[in-house]
């Protein structure tokens, strides 16, 4: 009976464009999550093919499987521990002799393997021309050849992996690397040792045991010592004579000894396969590179492809915006009608879909937002921003390869401060964390939106583009500031490799796109949909409020007045005296619901935090909006559009949430002011868990919410009180930013 349930393991060098063969594997069936225990991403997809289920699990980027990083410790322990039944090597193809040394160290593991000679153009392109069927033969491994960005060899591969699966395969394979005539001899003594000491089964295999314990692999040792017991110390002991006398006779460590043997197996390797055609060829990534790269032009051509992404995000976005926009009226005006009148209607209409759907419409931005980024990681562009923001990235403290979160944080802090899991350095780490929130991401773009289109008109765009820049200048400040105070050390250097400029597959960037927005649609679902009741809540209770004046009597009065005027007219005065008792009517009620949330639970609470928020220009309303901003960021809108009694289903369109914020007494000043303090204060709910999990630590997130906040208010207050000092507190919008 064939085994209809196949677990495949993806490993590979970083660039060699795993990732692509994942996603053609797998497609969008993809589950994202933590490997247990730590921070490093894992990626599981799920496939069906011929009656087979195939589960491939993408293992950590590494270059080899030594014990130095997580990485590598985690795709070894995978491979070793939970024994996939195929294990797939994702080769580039134009970088064979780098690729071929994880492709020895998985041969040694004696699992099944294939070999993915992965952009097999691209090398074609170089000149370089492999022997598939010589390198299968020399390594005794399967090998298939692909071009992932074009989908070439997916089925091939797939028809590979079933037929390796299902192979009855002799392991383990005697073609692998010889270590010269005393290592073999060391390992052969070492081997036979351990078998005749244990008489439980190891977790690994005996040959494979023997060398890590001469090349002194802290977590064998460990593993040794646990399952071997009573005996492992007479193993470690016996590793421990044999690894001396090595280091005796080669003057050196034997893991560097072994080391070069690996080598001079895959430099032999590489000589039988490769074959390069002499031809005069055209570098296409080094042409594109003295361009973009370039010592003079780089910078600028960096900062308009950063212009141009937000110009796209805001543009082609403002389009399917509207869209859902009148798609959550609609729903909630259906909704209105279909339920009774009750607070359980209330709760539905105001709490639940206003809340929520206010949030929706930031939807297309996102996905705008987290495409761009995904093109400029899919076809090298990230690597080189990377490059190009060293030296800035210096001022902080940091390198150019921090300063991939950091861009990131422009769509979600979340995701990005997940991504300095790629730094080496635990400073380097924190530290990039820490100044990740001041990136400002996609949430707290509705604010600005709102804000910025109530009182600065035209310059409304280059007053949202100065509060983005406000915030790299506080990240390279505040960041100084703390590489020189709490985190000091030297700075890293900083080694990145440049992968070759590719095409985009496009869906692939889909892929990427939909990963990363799921996470805000989780918010939605999630935090974003409680904090939208509860603050629907307390600005719908206490129900028994008492009002200053009997607003009913007056609504009833105009009423009565205009309905003998209006029966009397024709034309356009009937017209014109409808207009005016709507907008009568209108005014009563603005002002009844704005009483009736004052005297709320919200309302209150306003009214305490009122002094605090006052010398920054905020008023009690202002300061509610920004304390439910910690749950997420997107509630602002909607909280300050039922706390400026124009309902929480407005959004930054809002024609009436602007004219209410006019009203209220709010200055262009006391706007940017607030801008200023939404850029800065405490991160949202979800990006301080993140801060928690990848620091492992209360104290750096706490830390977080502590700085931030204070800041925010310090920069305020400076932008309010000073703006003020020198006369710019005219309520007209010619504030010039």
């Amino acid at each position: 009976m064939p085994k209809k349930s196949i677990t495949i393991a993806l490993a590979g060098n970083p660039n060699s464009g795993k990732s692509t063969i994942f996603n053609n594997l797998t497609g969008t069936r993809q589950k994202v999550g933590n490997w247990p225990g730590v921070t490093v991403e894992k990626k599981e997809g799920h496939l069906k093919t011929n009656g087979y289920d195939l589960a491939v699990v993408d293992l950590p980027g590494t270059y080899s499987l030594t014990a130095y990083s997580i990485e590598e410790i985690v795709a070894r322990n995978f491979i070793l521990d939970e024994k996939p039944d195929v294990v797939v090597d994702i080769i580039d193809a134009s970088n064979l002799e780098r690729n071929l040394y994880l492709a020895t160290q998985l041969r040694e593991l004696d699992t099944k393997v294939i070999f993915v000679l992965n952009m097999a153009d691209l090398a074609r392109e170089r000149g370089v021309k492999i022997d598939a069927d010589k390198l299968s033969e020399l390594l005794d491994v399967p090998v298939v050849f692909t071009v992932g960005n074009r989908n070439q060899g997916t089925r091939e591969l797939l028809k590979m992996i079933i037929s390796v699966a299902e192979a009855e395969i002799d392991l383990p394979r005697t073609r692998r690397v010889y270590y010269g005539k005393d290592i073999e001899k060391a390992v052969g003594e070492l081997s036979e040792f351990i078998r005749e000491k244990t008489s439980a089964e190891l977790p690994y295999h005996i040959r494979w045991a023997a060398i890590k314990l001469l090349e002194n692999d802290g977590i064998v040792k460990e593993r040794i010592l646990q399952s071997a017991n009573p005996q492992g110390e007479a193993i470690l002991q016996e590793a421990k004579l044999k690894r001396q006398r090595l280091r005796d006779f080669f003057d050196e460590e034997p893991e560097i000894v072994m080391t070069d043997h690996r080598y001079g197996f895959i430099a032999g390797i590489v000589k039988e396969v490769v074959k390069t055609v002499s031809r005069q060829r055209v570098d296409v990534s080094r042409q594109i590179d003295q361009v973009l790269t370039n010592r003079l032009l780089g910078l600028p051509i960096f900062v308009f492809f950063i212009w141009a992404m937000f110009q796209l995000t805001f543009s082609l976005g403002a389009y399917p915006m509207d869209w859902i926009d009148a798609g959550v009226g609609w729903l909630g005006e259906g909704a209105g009608r279909i339920l009774p009148e009750g607070l359980f209607a209330d709760l539905i209409v105001d709490g639940v879909i206003a809340g929520v759907g206010s949030v929706a419409i930031f939807l297309p931005n996102i996905l705008i937002l987290f495409f761009c980024i995904a093109l400029f990681e899919d076809t090298g562009y990230m690597a080189r921003a990377a490059f190009l923001m060293d030296k800035v990235m210096h001022l902080i403290g940091l390198h150019g390869k921090s300063f991939i979160p950091m861009l990131m944080g422009f769509g979600c802090n979340a995701p990005a401060i997940m991504a300095t899991r790629t730094l080496e350095s635990e400073k380097d780490r924190i530290l990039t964390i820490l100044i990740n929130p001041l990136m400002s991401c996609a949430a707290r773009l509705p604010v600005y939106i709102l804000l910025a289109g109530a009182f600065f008109g035209a310059k409304a765009g280059n007053v949202i583009f100065s509060i983005y820049a406000l915030g790299i200048v506080l990240a390279i400040s505040i960041g100084r500031l703390f590489r020189s105070t709490l985190l000091r050390g030297k700075v890293a250097p900083f080694v990145m490799e440049l992968p070759p400029y590719r095409v985009p597959m496009f869906k692939g960037l889909v892929i990427h796109m939909w990963d990363r927005s799921k996470i805000f649609l989780k918010k939605i679902g999630g935090v974003i949909l409680i904090g939208s009741v509860i603050v629907w809540f307390l600005s719908a209770f206490p129900k028994q409020v008492q009002f200053s004046r009997d607003y009913q009597a007056e609504i009833a009065g105009i009423s009565d007045h205009y309905g003998s005027l209006i029966s009397a007219a024709h034309g356009d005065l009937r017209e014109t005296l409808l207009r005016k008792r709507d907008e009568a009517i209108s005014a009563l009620e603005i002002l009844q619901a704005t009483e009736k949330v004052e005297k709320s639970y919200i309302g209150r609470l306003g009214k305490v935090l009122a002094p605090v928020f006052a010398p920054i220009g905020m008023d009690w309303r202002g300061s509610v909006a920004v304390l439910t901003g910690f749950v997420a960021k997107e509630i602002v809108v909607s909280t300050m559009g039922v706390l400026y009694a124009v309902g929480a289903d407005e959004d930054e369109k809002s024609e009436a949430l602007k004219v209410a914020l006019k009203e209220s007494g709010m200055t262009p000043l006391s706007a940017y002011a607030m801008m200023a303090f939404v850029l800065i204060y405490v991160p949202c709910l979800a990006t301080v868990a993140v801060i928690r999990r990848e620091t492992n630590s209360w104290k750096w997130a706490a830390f977080s919410i502590a700085y931030s906040t204070v800041l925010a208010w310090v920069v305020a207050f400076v932008i309010y009180q000073g703006g003020k000092a020198i006369g710019l507190v005219q309520s007209s919008p010619s504030l010039c930013i």
